[in-house]
């Protein structure tokens, strides 16, 4: 099936309609993916609806091959150009074909700029949950009442224009929703969970607004991985980087469903060195006895301290951890000799890392250690395409233990990524010290299922403190937890103040290195979840 939309040669037509044939419909919806941190998530939520949904390259889909597959709507993306600065990629021709087209951000600015309103730099930035406005008595927003909470992450505003009508405005932003013609935009991003009728906005544009009538029900998706994964790999041997995390944890599920529970083709790798305090003991409960299975553990702690010896910051420590990283799992590839080597990346993974769909610039927000290694052998990602709520779906669908699902997601650098400044075999110490006791708190609490992700960081902040009526210098460990349910967007996690309070006195009382706790309030964005 086609993927992502280049141009409407012969070949692409003939996918199309056969992808047609099989949805029994004649309807067919363009994205233009211009680079958001988002977009596959626009791309999910028209699979939800049911409605047939295509990626298209910005930089070479014209005007022209839109006018041969005639979609029943578009929708452009946000991204992180400017439309004054830098341009899009994008032939704006296509705004003139009559062609129902709703803009989210940037692609509610470029089509804004193409027909003649101003689109400048905002002197108040908007990011985070605010409230629209809601104008006009639109089919946009069919349903909603006057206002409703959306995620905003934007520093670009539209000024008020003759030729546009006005749907939504925000504290901060005059035209946070607008419509000319055809055309529709808005400035927040309806396709995260924050947006509160985000699903809502796409049905309506697709069923009010474009007269959409076909629904496709969703294929079992965790068969068709299955499937496919039993098709690539056939008879030779796979290894996998498990870290016992949730999406690690579902890959290997799914191998173990396409290969066979009596195959004896797996090995899985987990590298310790720079690892949380119960991951290796939740690796080795829960796989360290399965027939199909071999599990390997790699001590690469001297490793992983070396390399970081020097680096300071955050995207160098990454860059060096990935080296030891790759390392590790070519050595036991060889080993092993396997023709696969599998890992849990998911999508956010490689958005984040600078890595999507084709055609347009796309931020590297850090890079991480799972993407973009160039292996001696062919990768398995069956998680690429899936955010995290997809995977833990996947995950419950092949029976994978509930426990694995809801444990906090391994930060890929692991501790290094919790450890400000350079990572000595001291301060990582610590921060497994000061990790393990904040995770015990809050499962004692029952406080550990209730946040999606949670962390304790080592900062390069020291401060005077007085322990047994002396007077010191102590390290700063800063605390945080978040809601989310994919990880593209995150709410940080009001834990109750006596909880932290408890927290805070067990670190600095059991931890002789530690002089003061902290506690960070910021969401994502504009914050990322883990500190570095």
């Amino acid at each position: 099936m086609l993927t992502i939309l280049k141009n409407s040669n012969e070949e692409s037509i003939r996918q199309i309609d056969e992808e047609k044939k099989i949805r029994n419909t004649n309807e067919l919806f363009i994205l233009f993916a211009l680079g958001s941190q988002f977009d596959h998530l626009i791309k999910l939520a028209f699979e939800k609806l049911g409605v047939f949904c295509l990626v298209a390259d910005p930089r070479s889909v014209t005007s022209d091959d839109i006018k041969k597959i005639n979609p029943t709507g578009i929708i452009l993306s946000g991204g992180p150009a400017s439309v004054y600065d830098e341009g899009v990629p994008f032939d704006t021709k296509i705004f003139d074909l009559g062609i129902p087209t709703l803009g989210v951000c940037l692609g509610f600015q470029l089509w804004a700029h193409y027909i003649g309103a101003k689109v400048l730099g905002a002197n108040k930035r908007e990011f985070g949950v605010h409230t629209l406005h809601i104008q006009n008595n639109d089919s946009l927003f069919k349903g909603f009442g006057n206002t409703t909470r959306v995620l905003e992450s934007h520093g670009d505003r539209i000024e008020p224009y003759e030729k546009f009508e006005v749907l939504g405005t925000t504290d901060d932003a005059p035209i946070s929703a607008g419509k000319y013609k055809h055309l529709y935009g808005v400035q927040f991003h309806p396709e995260t969970t924050e947006s509160e009728n985000g699903i809502k906005i796409f049905e309506n544009f697709c069923f009010e607004i474009c007269k959409a009538v076909d629904r496709f029900p969703a294929e079992n998706i965790a068969e068709k991985k299955i499937k496919e994964i039993k098709e690539i790999v056939g008879d030779k041997k796979v290894l996998i980087a498990l870290s016992g995390g949730c999406d690690s944890s579902v890959v290997a599920g799914l191998i173990r469903n396409a290969l066979g529970e009596m195959s004896g083709r797996v090995m899985a790798i987990y590298i310790k060195g720079i690892d949380r305090p119960d991951d290796e003991k939740t690796v080795m409960d829960n796989f360290g006895n399965e027939s199909w299975l071999q599990v390997k553990i790699i001590d690469a702690t001297n490793q992983f301290l070396e390399v970081l010896k020097g680096k300071v910051t955050m995207p160098e420590k990454r860059l060096a951890m990935r080296e030891v990283y790759k390392e590790v799992l070519e050595q036991e590839i060889k080993e092993f000799d396997a023709s696969f080597i599998a890992q849990g990346t998911l999508y956010t993974d490689l958005s984040e890392s600078g890595v999507g769909h084709d055609g347009a610039r796309r931020a590297q927000i850090k890079l991480h250690h799972n993407t973009n290694l160039q292996f001696s052998v062919p990768e398995l990602m069956p998680l690429a395409d899936c955010v995290k709520d997809g995977a833990r779906d996947i995950g419950r669908a092949i029976g994978v233990k509930e426990e694995l699902l809801v444990r906090h997601p391994f930060p890929g650098p692991g501790l290094v990524v919790r450890i400000e400044g350079e990572v000595t075999k001291e301060n990582l110490v610590i921060a497994r010290q000061i990790d393990g006791i904040y995770v015990e708190e809050l499962r004692k609490a029952k406080l550990y299922e209730t946040v999606w992700q949670a962390g304790a960081v080592v900062t390069n902040s020291m401060i005077t403190c007085t322990k047994g009526d002396d007077a010191s210098q102590g390290v700063v460990v800063a605390l945080w937890a978040v809601w989310s349910v994919n990880g593209f967007t995150a709410q940080f996690a009001e834990l109750p103040y006596e909880f932290l309070r408890k927290v805070s006195q067990r670190i600095t009382n059991e931890v002789r290195a530690v002089g003061a706790v902290t506690y960070r309030i910021s969401d994502k964005p504009p914050s990322t979840i883990e500190w570095g």
